[in-house]
């Protein structure tokens, strides 16, 4: 079954437009990648000021050529001054799914 990946960013409510804007300006950039099969930017509703970055991969090695290739070049940013970044930490956290369940259908 897929690895699932979460980054786990620290936003202060001041950077929480400019992350979503980031993200909002790079879409594309994974979707295409081989092995990749979802994405999904989670705003904190309340009394959190954590993000989480949700995707989920075939295979680890997938996410891995993904890091080393595209995903590097798409955290580098583009070339000359880098931006201050949006968030004040970032954990990455792994999992494997195990169980998965969608909808019936009717």
């Amino acid at each position: 079954m897929s690895i699932v990946k979460i980054n786990v960013l620290t936003v202060p409510e001041e950077q929480r437009e400019t992350l979503e804007q980031r993200f909002a300006a790079r879409a594309g950039a994974v979707e295409s990648s081989d092995g990749f099969e979802w994405f999904e930017l989670l705003r904190p509703v309340e009394g959190t000021d954590t993000y989480l970055v949700y995707t989920r991969w075939r295979t680890e090695e997938d996410f891995q050529r993904w890091m080393a290739g595209r995903g590097q070049a798409a955290h580098d940013g583009a070339q000359g001054e880098k931006p201050r970044p949006a968030a004040t930490d970032a954990t990455l956290w792994s999992f494997e799914v195990v169980q998965q369940a969608a909808p019936k259908q009717g």
